[in-house]
This record gives structure tokens, sequence and C-alpha cells, in this order.
């Protein structure tokens, strides 16, 4: 699916909506991802409803404090609002690692919504890797089951990732435990240079105290 947009400007959803620099850097961001086309107008208030929503999912597969590794899926917007300013207001609240068609390359988007038969928003189209679509719109999908039904298309794209760890979905309660950050530092404190120096300490003792017995400690 990556082919499609070789040879086009995408944008980075930071806030100078930065190029991506090359035909490479595009490739590796999309190449062997689940790829979803995210066609919404800013005034709609259907598409109100939903960007939280998929703001939400995306960054329940994305964000490593709701997963240890990254979902293989990428986001491109294509936005349909008439107004640049209603566009970029819009956008400055999505997660940052969307992808965006820039708003001047009309041509591009319309001839978008024409390839995937985009009337009414908003859509979601979700591709596999090699551009075949899995759903034409999976809105309704989204809203119904949230970031789990991303295994659902991982497995449709054949993209068996084992190493991916679920994120669970609760909103009360995030994946890492808040005690994480106690553990890091007990994990840092307990670094190979202090416990080396425990055991020359140890051993130290064992001589004074003339036992030299054979145990393991």
């Amino acid at each position: 699916m990556a082919e499609l947009f070789l040879g086009k400007v995408l944008l980075k959803n930071n806030r100078d909506q930065d190029e991506l620099d090359i035909d490479k850097e595009v490739w590796e961001r999309l190449e062997n991802r689940v790829l979803l086309l995210y066609f919404a107008e800013s005034g709609s208030s259907r598409c109100q409803e939903f960007a939280p929503i998929l703001k939400d999912f995306f960054t329940k597969l994305t964000d490593e404090f709701y997963v240890n590794r990254a979902a293989q899926i990428a986001l491109i917007y294509i936005t349909r609002d008439r107004n640049e300013e209603e566009h970029d207001s819009f956008i400055k609240d999505m997660p940052k690692r969307w992808l965006l068609v820039p708003f001047e390359d009309e041509e591009f988007r319309r001839d978008l919504e024409v390839q995937f038969s985009v009337s009414e928003v908003p859509v979601l189209v979700v591709l596999k890797p090699s551009g075949q679509v899995i759903s034409p719109n999976a809105v309704d999908e989204v809203e119904r089951l949230g970031p789990p039904c991303f295994q659902n298309w991982q497995e449709a794209s054949e993209i068996i990732d084992r190493s991916f760890l679920q994120p669970e979905f609760c909103d009360s309660t995030p994946y890492r435990s808040v005690s994480d950050a106690i553990r890091k530092i007990k994990y840092k404190l307990d670094s190979p240079e202090k416990k080396k120096k425990e055991r020359a300490g140890r051993d130290d003792d064992d001589d004074e105290g003339g036992g030299g017995g054979g145990g393991f400690f």
C-alpha cells in the first residue's frame, strides 16, 4: 500500500507539519503495516463525535503507556474541509503519529475519495499492506469493539507479530502499573556494580570469620 503514496507529499502531524523527507521515509512509515485512511470534515457533527473515539483507539495501540510495543498500524488523515484554518484547528488535537495528506493537494485528496468510494464522512478505510481492502469503513467497528479489532485486521493482513503485547483496554486501568517507576528505581539501584561490591563485602566477611564454608552463600 505504500506504493500509493510514493512520489506524494505526506506531512507529519506536528506543529510545523513537516514533510516526510523522501520516499524511503514514506516507505518505512507505511510498509508492512495495517493502514487506516481516515476521511473526515471538521464541521461534521458525526465526525466530531467519532474523532475522540478514533484518537483514543489509535493512542491505545501506539502509546507506550498502554503497550510495550506499538502495533503495526499507520493512519493517514484526508480532510474534506474547505477551510484550511478549520482543518488545522481540528488536526492539532489529534495524535502526533498521524500522517496528513496536505490540505493544498486537493487533487490527490479527491482522487483518494473516488478510489475508495467516499461519499459521506466519517470514513475509516482499513487496508492490508498489499493494498487490499479489509474494511471500506470501519467506523462502526471501532466504536463497538475498540482496540481489540486491530487483532482481527492483523490476522486478516497475515501480519503475525507475536512480540506485540495486547493492551488492557479498560479505561480506568492502564496497562502499565503505577508501581513501574518504583520498580525501575529499585532495579537501577541494584546495578551489577553494586551487586559486585556486595559480593566482595560478603567474601571479606567470610575471610575474617574463618568460615570458608562451601555453601551457595
